[in-house]
């Protein structure tokens, strides 16, 4: 099997082959009907980078919902209300600019979780950092955990470490469904 690296460069290129903004209207369609149909309220979204998938429309399209955003300090994320004052991080993205009032992790029923390719299990290649491992692991099992990406960039099994949490659920322009490690596959 490739390393992560090696997938992450194979991956970002075979991404840039893609309009992930075309692609990103039908995903949040599916996505709003997902957590409409659940009525969840509490969603953590995040800010596109680097081309990927946009889960921006689902403020217009799920209006109900409470969003908020990832700020990332150090080694570990908080979450803050989505219409926080933002500011660059250094690696480039945006987000809730510093002294931002974090919200309590209890707001939170889902979260949309980037990735720049997932496995059927809900594995995600990111980038290296490894803050939404740290994350995820510490919610509670009845947050609904879903890994928005391209069909095209999920793939049949990706390298695990033992530190890498899977998400519960895909979504991309085809749909929303369970990630197979739900199902002990």
């Amino acid at each position: 099997m490739k390393t992560k690296e090696q997938l992450r460069r194979e991956l970002l290129r075979a991404r840039n082959k893609l309009n992930t903004g075309e692609l990103s209207e039908p995903a949040c369609r599916e996505l709003a009907q997902f957590l409409r149909q659940r009525r969840t309220r509490g969603v953590m979204i995040y800010l596109p980078f680097r081309g990927e998938m946009s889960p921006l429309g689902l403020l217009e399209l799920y209006p109900e919902a409470e969003y908020y955003l990832p700020r990332v300090q150090r080694d570990f994320m908080t979450v803050h209300p989505f219409d926080s004052p933002r500011e660059r991080h250094p690696l480039g993205f945006e987000q809730p600019a510093a002294g931002s009032l974090p919200v309590g992790e209890e707001s939170i029923e889902a979260v949309v979780v980037p990735g720049l390719a997932f496995d059927r299990a809900g594995y995600r290649l990111g980038y290296g950092g490894g803050y939404y491992d740290h994350f995820l692991v510490e919610l509670p099992p009845d947050v609904f955990t879903i890994g928005l990406v391209p069909s095209d960039l999920i793939v049949d099994k990706l390298p695990r470490d033992p530190w890498d949490v899977p998400v519960g659920w895909l979504a991309s322009e085809r749909g929303v469904w369970p990630a197979s490690h739900q199902n002990g596959l």
